[in-house]
């Protein structure tokens, strides 16, 4: 599925939500379907630096695909990672690259977080941007 595609469901399933307590919960239940990083992976290397929490990010390819997996400490955060990485993963580096984040202000998630974790959010989004931009140096 497109990178596009994957942000219009995204944008339909929080539109089914009334308020922000409820999205909140489906942030925090889709972390508890986060393609968990391997422990091996869980160094400073792989940690994201600006956020609040602890976020390990790991990325490889396969089959001209980028692949990543993630982890955080808090459970918002692991929520918002895992909402990323479904956006994100499986999809080639030049696609990442070229895709907009518009789909976070269309739900509205940046505006209901804290300064520091909409900081912690963007900083996600740059490393993301980063390993795929690394890959296709690569190529």
């Amino acid at each position: 599925m497109k990178i596009q595609a994957i942000q219009e469901e995204i944008i339909d399933e929080f539109s089914m939500f009334d308020d922000w307590e409820e999205r909140f919960q489906y942030v925090i239940d889709l972390g508890k379907t986060l393609p968990l990083i391997a422990p091996e992976y869980k160094t400073d290397d792989n940690t994201i630096k600006g956020c609040q929490s602890k976020v390990w990010l790991h990325s490889e390819m396969n089959q001209d695909k980028v692949v990543f997996t993630a982890d955080s400490d808090a459970i918002i955060t692991k929520g918002i990672i895992a909402i990323l990485i479904r956006v994100f993963s499986n999809q080639t580096p030049e696609d990442i690259l070229s895709a907009n984040t518009d789909f976070i202000d269309k739900i509205g998630l940046k505006e209901q977080l804290s300064p520091t974790r909409a900081n912690g959010l963007v900083s996600m989004i740059k490393q993301i941007k980063m390993y795929a931009l690394a890959y296709t140096a690569k190529k």
